[in-house]
Parts: structure tokens; C-alpha cells; sequence
């Protein structure tokens, strides 16, 4: 696992639940993996309480199976939760960027060129941790730039199997990082000329592209997936 540094002001409770999600989130912790308090207790030199309690947590986020007299494990990729998460997101999303082509504040638009400039450095890195944190953190500008910083932490808390697939493509297609960092420009292209159709457009494609995505990752790494109950994740029509 990524050890990570603790916050100033952050709880040992804090620092232990975030450390575990972003090693299960990053694939350091991948799934269907057996873990223990007592060896997360061991390397983080804490205690088990904290650790049981973000075991707890993380339960209820669906990312551990707490299973009584077997153990914990990693939970698989929830097939169902990556499809209602792309719903939330394409929902709420489109709506976010049709107001920002409309209005952005010009200071959160610097941050966002800015943050491009710092895509490319991880493409020329290939350093697919720090180029996803900062998809990531694009995105959360956008909506903070329209003042929906608390939809969007809404979405942070239910993407976790969606970006599980988003990192573990990621890690596998380093060829089509390119082709995020075009959508990403495209979309603050439309942004800063407050072209509404490209940026609908833009969004449309680069939500989607999560479908494309899971069929290749379910063939090639279907280990990581619970099994389909049936098949409900199709592209949205246009």
C-alpha cells in the first residue's frame, strides 16, 4: 500500500479512513484482496479502533466485505454502482457545464488551463496516479466555478467502483491518456468561449467512454468484477 502523508489537523480516524480508500480507490488495494486491522494497525502504528472504524465505514461504502469468522476483503467492482454512478454524473454534469459555458468566474478558469499544463507534465511522466487526481480535481472546479462544490463532493462519495474502472484503464490504455487530455481542452475551450453545444458535446463523449471502457477491462480483468447479473450499461443516445 501507498503510505500517505497525514493532513495537518486531520484525526488519526481521518488519516486512517483516507488512506485505506485511496489505496482500494488507486488498485494498490485491488479487488477481491484480503486485508486485516491488525497489519493496516501495524504499518500506520495506530491503533485498531481507528482502523475498525474506517473498516466500518468503508463497509458501508461498499468497498470492504466484512465477512463474520472469514475476514475483510476488498469488495469486487459492482457492475450496477459503476452504471448508477455514470447516470448521476451525466446528469448532474451536463447541467454543470451548460451553466458554466453560460457564466464562469475568470479565476477558476485560470486554474483549469493551469491544471491542463500540469496533465501533459503526467502523460510525458506516464504518472497515472497524479494525471487521474487531477481529472479529478478539473472536474471539481467546474462545479465549484458554479457554485456546486457540495454536488459534486455528493458524487466523490458514490463514484468509488466508477473510478476504480476509470484507474484501472488508466493503468492498462496509456495510449488513450492523449485522447482525455484533448477532451479535457476541448472542454475549457467551451468554457472560455461559451460555446454550449461543444461542451454538451465534449461531455457526452467523455462520459461515455466509461462504456467502451468497462467491456474492454470486464474481457481482459473480469477477476476484478462481480459477476453480471444482466446486462443494463449502454451509451447514451445523443
Amino acid at each position: 500500500m501507498l503510505i500517505i502523508e497525514q493532513k495537518p489537523q486531520e484525526s488519526i480516524r481521518e488519516y486512517v479512513y483516507r488512506f485505506l480508500r485511496m489505496n482500494i480507490i488507486d488498485l494498490n488495494l485491488p479487488p477481491g484482496q484480503s486485508i486485516s486491522e491488525q497489519d493496516v494497525a501495524t504499518q500506520l502504528n495506530v491503533s485498531r479502533t481507528p482502523v475498525r472504524e474506517a473498516f466500518i465505514k468503508l463497509a458501508q461504502e461498499n468497498l470492504l466485505d466484512i465477512i463474520p469468522q472469514k475476514g475483510t476483503y476488498v469488495s469486487l467492482i459492482d457492475i450496477d454502482q459503476v452504471e448508477e454512478s455514470k447516470f448521476a454524473r451525466e446528469t448532474l454534469e451536463k447541467a454543470v457545464i451548460q451553466q458554466a459555458c453560460v457564466s464562469f468566474p475568470s479565476e477558476d478558469l485560470l486554474q483549469l488551463q493551469t491544471s491542463l499544463a500540469l496533465q501533459e507534465l503526467c502523460i510525458s511522466e506516464k504518472n497515472y496516479h497524479r494525471f487521474f487526481e487531477l481529472d479529478e480535481t478539473m472536474h471539481g472546479l467546474i462545479f465549484k466555478g458554479c457554485k456546486k462544490s457540495r454536488t459534486w463532493n455528493m458524487l466523490h462519495l458514490m463514484n468509488a467502483h466508477y473510478n476504480r474502472v476509470r484507474i484501472l484503464n488508466l493503468k492498462v490504455k496509456e495510449f488513450e491518456w492523449e485522447q482525455l487530455i484533448e477532451q479535457h481542452s476541448a472542454l475549457v475551450r467551451a468554457i472560455r468561449e461559451n460555446d454550449v453545444v461543444l461542451g454538451k458535446k465534449i461531455i457526452d463523449l467523455h462520459l461515455n467512454k466509461v462504456v467502451v471502457d468497462l467491456e474492454h477491462l470486464r474481457n481482459e480483468q473480469g477477476h476484478y468484477f462481480l459477476p453480471c447479473k444482466q446486462q443494463t450499461f449502454t451509451m447514451t443516445n445523443k
